[in-house]
């Protein structure tokens, strides 16, 4: 019985169709790369103060006292949700009183901003904060924007992989791309912001869909060595550049609306695609469509310059590879034994930890001193390196201790952070980007780690059950860094503090380097200090299904 591998070995490995494929796929993440943390620049917090209406009965002097100063980062500013009483200030400005000399502003009353806010222009000209007053004490609902769209992204994994098995990899690569681009069009023209948060969550579903199934499309096609080589570096990379791309357009587009609306017109290059993207063969073959799986890889063999045999897919046995029938698992069986329980546990906090660093660093950058464009770019350009010593490691090292390097280099540097002094702002900015590069690393190991980690039965639902964690790590993201609003220092310490304890957590994993991969729960590696209880035996699954697994299904990554 030959599985697909086999059949399509005549293509070889790196062809021009693999070639085409391999960075057409990859092309189609770049959006992602820009729309996914749009909201830094989107969302962004002007200075703002209390706004002072025109027809006030103030002098100047009183005008420009009319703010009262607070500390912040150690030095005197004025208050951003408070203003001294317009009523006094107009009655002391009638009696020719002087702000200062004859009127002590510290005793004077204060109340909110009852006119609204005035926003500077200096770094954006307009975001929705700005549009619509989403400061002091609406201040919530910034964050929680962001923190839709990674429901959006929680709900988006949840389904996409059921949609793609049902109606096939390309179909819902390009629905769910003229989802994106669609509702994020539709964002331009918002008249509100809980219009806007709504349809973020329709463009986190979108977002996530089509990366998965891009993701999935690329590692069906391709063969066993190139498929490393897309899900680690050629996947990663295109998002990093995309990443890359979202300061140089905010740095030209500083209204909201046109930024966005310029972030979502590359979508729009996608469609010819549909014409070059093949269908996967191995879901058309899934599906029973033998005739158009084996167009595909005639029209392959032809791109390939190699002659295709005149029999490609055999109907019958085919046929009788998918009729296999295998025993069925479910969710449950990720705690079914102490030891995929207590793997399924530490993977689930691991993954969650990760995914609140890496987003919690990526949306905290116009919290860094300098240029937040420029700290942007350098937020994208560290995840370069950092996605090369990670394919680097997962070829030369044992996954634990590499997985473990990156996460105590990643944690220890943000907690170095609170002992600079104020004065060297450079060298904050420095250990914030080498604390990205660190979690970056993990946090692409850790996809591949954890695979390796789950047994063929029940591998998709585990690498899925960590991914949702991831989720909900990245839903809570934005609230750590809204914590710098309080302390400057406490979203580095928090998030660092993390990061370290889950550098501890992964020694205690087993190292999967090197070894084959468990097909049953019986031959899975054991924690480090636990002792092993096997298996009932009828978690046990048939010869034939141990000799040709299913290499990968739909999941939510």
């Amino acid at each position: 019985m030959r599985d697909y591998d086999e059949v399509s070995a005549f293509l070889g490995e790196w062809g021009r169709f693999q070639r085409l494929v391999f960075f057409l796929l990859s092309a189609s993440i770049i959006p992602n790369g820009f729309n996914g943390l749009s909201i830094v620049f989107l969302a962004g917090t002007p200075e703002h103060r209390c706004a002072v209406p025109r027809g006030a009965n103030l002098s100047g002097e009183w005008r420009n006292a009319s703010i009262p100063l607070e500390l912040r980062d150690g030095r005197a500013a004025p208050s951003r949700c408070r203003r001294y009483r317009l009523a006094a200030l107009a009655n002391f400005s009638a009696l020719g009183l002087r702000p200062g000399a004859d009127v002590e502003l510290g005793a004077l009353e204060q109340e909110r901003c009852l006119d609204g806010w005035e926003y500077s222009r200096d770094v954006y000209r307009s975001t929705i904060v700005s549009e619509w007053n989403l400061v002091c004490d609406d201040d919530w609902k910034g964050p929680f924007s962001t923190s839709l769209f990674f429901v959006g992204v929680l709900f988006g994994s949840f389904i996409s992989g059921q949609l793609s098995d049902k109606f096939g990899r390309k179909n819902i690569l390009f629905v769910t791309m003229g989802m994106q681009t669609g509702f994020s069009f539709v964002q331009v023209f918002c008249t509100s912001w809980e219009m806007f948060s709504v349809l973020f969550v329709l463009v986190g579903m979108g977002q996530i869909s089509n990366y998965v199934a891009a993701f999935v499309l690329g590692t069906e096609i391709l063969g066993k060595s190139v498929r490393i080589l897309f899900c680690t570096l050629g996947v990663c990379i295109f998002y990093a550049f995309g990443y890359m791309l979202l300061p140089l357009f905010a740095y030209f587009l500083r209204d909201w609306r046109t930024l966005l609306l310029a972030l979502t017109l590359p979508g729009l290059l996608c469609v010819p695609l549909w014409w070059v993207i093949p269908e996967s063969p191995r879901w058309l073959i899934s599906q029973g469509r033998f005739q158009e799986a084996e167009a595909i890889i005639r029209k392959a063999a032809k791109m390939n310059g190699v002659t295709a045999p005149d029999v490609i897919l055999d109907p019958i046995e085919l046929q009788d590879l998918n009729s296999q029938k295998q025993q069925a698992h479910n969710i449950l069986d990720l705690v079914k034994t102490q030891n995929i329980r207590t793997i399924t546990i530490m993977s689930v906090i691991l993954w969650m930890i990760i995914s609140v660093g890496y987003f919690g660093l990526s949306l905290d950058t116009p919290n860094l001193h300098g240029d937040i464009y420029v700290n942007c770019f350098l937020s994208a350009v560290i995840e370069v390196p950092a996605y090369i010593i990670a394919w680097l490691l997962l070829r030369n090292f044992p996954r634990r201790y590499s997985m473990a390097a990156a996460l105590f280099l990643g944690g220890c540097v943000l907690l170095f952070i609170q002992l600079v002094p104020a004065h060297i702002r450079v060298l904050s900015i420095l250990l914030v980007m080498i604390g990205k590069f660190g979690i970056t690393s993990a946090f692409s190991m850790v996809y591949v780690y954890t695979a390796e980690l789950y047994p063929t039965v029940v591998r998709n639902m585990g690498v899925g059950a960590s991914s949702m964690a991831s989720r909900l790590g990245s839903i809570l993201s934005p609230y750590f860094v809204y914590l710098g609003a309080y302390d400057r220092f406490l979203p580095y310490i928090l998030m660092g503090s993390l990061t370290v304890l889950s550098g501890i957590l992964t020694l205690f994993l087993p190292e999967s380097y090197g070894m084959p991969l468990p097909d049953t729960t019986e031959q899975m590696l054991t924690v480090k200090g636990l002792k092993y209880r096997p298996a009932p035996n009828n978690t046990r699954v048939s010869r034939n299904e141990e000799e040709n697994p299913v290499i990968l299904k739909s999941t939510a990554f």
